[in-house]
């Protein structure tokens, strides 16, 4: 059975996990955090280096690393990670419609980043090798075209698909995001056997709690999600999901973070003076 270790970034509420074979110690890193003060501008890689003192605790060999999506609330630290172990950095094919979307929010460029920015692009049925294991792949789209569901042994790792029962599910109004597919991709999740652990890529404390959780199972989500239990239709799904979108505001980082997402957690180019920026575009987020 695969090991596991969550690593939980209190800054942006993403939970990292550190998946691994204990008979070869071949692990992957799924959905990294690079560390970004906006206030200052400043980076870090805290985050991703705890990770990589525990691989190195556990003598591990890191092959994989994986996004979930292009994440909006958090800057990814797979480019980094890859640059340190040189391993494979993956993520759902459909991420080059996420690029062509996002892309000219950032203004004109000749370097726009394409498909070759990550080394593996993973369809439905897609099946990687950790040592003696094999991880999964469900295209599970809707909160974006490019999202992913990883499956290794018991445990799937749902990104932002489904959130805690008594959090509910991810947004779906950003581009290329549909409620309705968002539904038909939580009903895939929710297909497997009860007993699948679910490990969700974020946890925002309801009223009800106070200690945060990111680990539960398909059984606890058919019985209790807030938002698409079993008995909740499409329809009524569809309903309640685009009402509530339209109340959210937009993530604090959502900006930063797609400048470096979308390049597999690089940043851009520096520019003239040898400097690297981040572009903060006015009144153009909700055109994209």
């Amino acid at each position: 059975m695969a090991m596991l270790k969550s690593f939980f970034d209190a800054a942006t509420n993403t939970v990292t996990y550190l998946v691994w074979d204990p008979a070869t110690r071949a692990a992957a890193i799924i959905d990294p955090v690079l560390d970004f003060d906006p206030n200052a501008g400043r980076l870090s890689t805290g985050s991703a280096d705890a990770v990589l003192a525990a691989a190195a605790e556990e003598s591990l060999r890191i092959d994989w690393i994986l996004d979930t999506h292009a994440h909006a609330d958090h800057l990814s630290g797979a480019d980094y990670l890859r640059r340190l172990t040189g391993a494979k950095l993956g993520i759902g094919a459909q991420i080059t419609k996420v690029q062509k979307a996002f892309v000219p929010l950032f203004g004109a460029t000749s370097d726009a980043p394409g498909a070759q920015v990550f080394d593996v692009l993973l369809s439905e049925g897609d099946r990687l090798p950790l040592g003696n294991l094999e991880i999964g792949v469900l295209h599970t789209p809707g909160h974006t075209p490019a999202c992913v569901t990883y499956l290794i042994d018991d445990m799937a790792f749902v990104g932002d698909t489904l959130f805690m029962p008594d959090y509910g599910t991810a947004r779906a109004d950003f581009p290329g995001g549909d409620a309705a597919t968002l539904y038909r991709s939580i009903r895939k999740i929710l297909a497997l056997p009860p007993e699948t652990r679910v490990f969700v890529g974020h946890d925002y404390l309801p009223q009800s709690r106070d200690t945060f959780i990111w680990e539960t199972t398909v059984a606890e989500e058919r019985a209790r999600n807030v938002h698409v239990h079993d008995g909740v239709t499409e329809d009524d799904f569809v309903e309640m999901r685009e009402a509530r979108d339209k109340t959210l505001a937009a993530p604090r980082l959502i900006l930063p973070s797609l400048q470096v997402n979308i390049r597999a957690g690089a940043l851009p180019p520096a520019e003239a003076d040898g400097q690297v920026y981040l572009k903060l575009p006015v009144n153009r987020l909700g055109a994209a």
